[in-house]
């Protein structure tokens, strides 16, 4: 009867070792399953979404329509402008701009001067990190101002710009950009010249924005 209860303890004993090996192997597999963290979006990465508010300053030159001027200065004035990027490199957004301009020009007894412009434009372009190329056109505003024999008429026109640029991140706040804008005003009618004069300029600058 001894060795039957013995024999039966030393079983059970054998049993228990048995099953919390199993249960130890069992937990080292389950851990070893365990998936690595990981980051879905490079930790670095340049963001270029959200509101940012700038200055520019440039070159301005153009041509007026039924005159031989051809208004040229400097140009400088206030952007305004909102981002979108969906953890993507494309970067859509709009942008909004005033100007002032000194662009002037004198022939005959005629001057034509283009004295401010503003736009409001749709931007589209293509990030390398804080790089970015772009695309931008839209709706141009702006004033015509003919003067002779002291006196003067002006006009406001509307018309349309496009152009292309090139901005670089310097910090995650700050960027600069050089940028290139066509832009077309359309015709008034001008009592002192006697005919319709619109104006047609091109105009390179830089500019630096802080982005909030």
């Amino acid at each position: 009867m001894n060795r039957f209860l013995v024999g039966a303890a030393a079983a059970a004993g054998l049993g228990a070792v048995a099953v919390g090996s199993v249960s130890a192997q069992a937990a080292d597999l389950g851990y070893g399953r365990r998936a690595p963290y990981t980051v879905n979006q490079p930790l670095n990465a340049y963001s270029w979404a959200g509101p940012y508010l700038g200055g520019t300053l440039g070159y301005e030159w153009g041509t007026v329509g039924n005159s031989l001027t051809k208004p040229s200065g400097l140009v400088g004035g206030l952007t305004a402008g909102y981002n979108w990027q969906n953890g993507s490199p494309w970067v859509f957004g709009i942008e909004g701009d005033i100007n002032l301009s000194g662009a002037n020009d004198t022939f005959a007894p005629w001057k034509f001067s283009n004295p401010w412009f503003g736009t409001l434009r749709g931007r589209a372009g293509y990030a390398f990190n804080n790089i970015l190329f772009y695309g931008t056109g839209g709706l141009a505003l702006g004033g015509l101002r003919a003067e002779t024999f002291g006196v003067s008429e002006s006009h406001t026109a509307v018309g349309w710009t496009l152009g292309v640029g090139t901005e670089f991140g310097l910090a995650q706040n700050w960027s600069a950009k050089i940028e290139y804008l066509y832009v077309d005003l359309d015709s008034n009618n001008f009592v002192i010249t006697g005919a319709k004069n619109d104006y047609r300029s091109g105009l390179i600058r830089a500019g630096i924005n802080f982005h909030f």
